[in-house]
């Protein structure tokens, strides 16, 4: 069976690549297929395949300046030859899904979200853009949702890595799907002996990730909040005027660093409404309760009581009430229940859910493939018809 793996862009190594890492684990001879790639930021396992681009790799600085190139990746996509491939994997966020697969290929797409920025998060992310970008999406977008809409009908079995995306993609492509969670390496963290008085904020700054929140809150509480992650020096800049002097802002942090962060917080601050959310399983993992904003992957992950606590409206007095529940009840938090419960987001767990829904994709496929055509069961009938007179 030939296997073609296919994911937006390959330009980092973040929760989306770790899907492709797992897939190709789970179909070693694959071939890769994406929009552009960085081949020194991507891992042995992914770069060991051979590996497709599309004609965006050519144009001069595409592998900074991707998301830029959104137009154009509908071309790109289609411009694939998947010709002779049984299975199709596609991981999308981006546009990964609009290939065009050859008929009797089974396609399967684990959908991380529908494209965000013309969908439901269209208007923040228009709102943040720059003075071309606010000008030229209007424009640009409802050719896009039309396309993506319409792609989805490309794909024979969608998985969503959460419940919050599988009711997105009901939404926008009428789609039913299962569920299965992203692989977590969660053997890789583990709690320490102790914790230290700071809570952490982790991840990537951009503005839906709501870090502005945590800043504020934790300023007004006159709580120490360690920040760790990168984002555009515009966002950090507005961070740092508002935040006061028990924030700390840390820059990136190698994944030792990070691990070590995770392991000695007293709670991870997760404000943002995310898809699924890597970090707080990775916190989880580390034995460290979550406080969260209470949609999205969040109620997929977090127990509240148990491995933390959920708050119902993005302010600061909502997020300041958790954090003093949280303080009230942080003795009865534990870190061996918590780990247990992170256990399940494995990435062995991933791969049998994965291979569940292509093993019945495929099924099904060959049961529509075994039936006879049509007019097979009527060649009796008009072998008899020959032979009857003409009125």
């Amino acid at each position: 069976m030939r296997v073609a793996i296919v994911h937006y862009w390959l330009v980092s190594m973040r929760g989306g690549e770790r899907v492709v890492e797992a897939l190709c684990d789970m179909y070693p001879d694959a071939d890769i297929f994406t929009l552009v790639c960085d081949h020194e930021k991507i891992s042995d396992k992914i770069r060991r395949h051979r590996i497709f681009t599309s004609f965006l790799q050519r144009i001069p600085g595409a592998r900074r300046r991707y998301q830029s190139l959104l137009p154009l990746m509908p071309f790109a996509l289609e411009g694939f030859d998947l010709s002779g491939y049984d299975l199709v994997l596609s991981s999308e966020s981006g546009p990964a899904k609009g290939v065009i697969p050859p008929p009797q290929a089974v396609h399967v797409c684990y959908c991380h979200s529908p494209m965000r920025y013309i969908w439901d998060h269209y208007h923040l992310y228009r709102r943040n853009a720059g003075f071309l970008a606010r000008l030229m999406m209007p424009l640009i977008a409802p050719l896009l949702r039309a396309w993506d809409a319409g792609s989805s009908l490309r794909v024979d079995r969608f998985v969503a890595n959460s419940h919050h995306v599988a009711s997105r993609i009901g939404k926008y492509y009428r789609r039913s799907c299962v569920v299965v969670h992203p692989p977590v390496a969660i053997e890789e963290f583990a709690p320490s002996a102790g914790f230290d008085d700071f809570y952490l904020c982790a991840g990537q700054i951009v503005p839906y990730k709501r870090v502005d929140l945590a800043v504020r809150t934790f300023t007004k509480l006159n709580r120490n909040l360690v920040v760790v992650g990168d984002g555009d020096n515009q966002d950090l800049g507005a961070l740092k005027r508002i935040a006061g002097p028990t924030i700390r802002f840390t820059g990136p942090a190698s994944f030792p660093e990070l691990k070590d962060y995770l392991a000695r917080c007293r709670a991870l601050i997760f404000p943002g409404e995310e898809d699924f959310g890597i970090v707080p399983v990775e916190a989880m993992a580390s034995g460290r309760p979550v406080i969260a904003f209470g949609k999205g992957g969040a109620l997929d992950t977090i127990v509240p009581g148990h491995t933390g606590l959920l708050f119902k409206e993005q302010t600061v007095d909502s997020l300041a009430d958790a954090i003093d529940l949280f303080e009230t009840m942080e003795h009865s938090f534990h870190p061996e229940l918590i780990q247990l419960h992170a256990a399940q987001f494995s990435i062995e767990n991933f791969k049998a859910g994965m291979k569940r829904v292509i093993d019945q994709a495929l099924s099904d496929r060959q049961t529509v493939v075994d039936v006879k055509p049509y007019a097979a069961h009527l060649s009796p009938v008009f072998e008899d018809l020959k032979h009857a007179p003409l009125h």
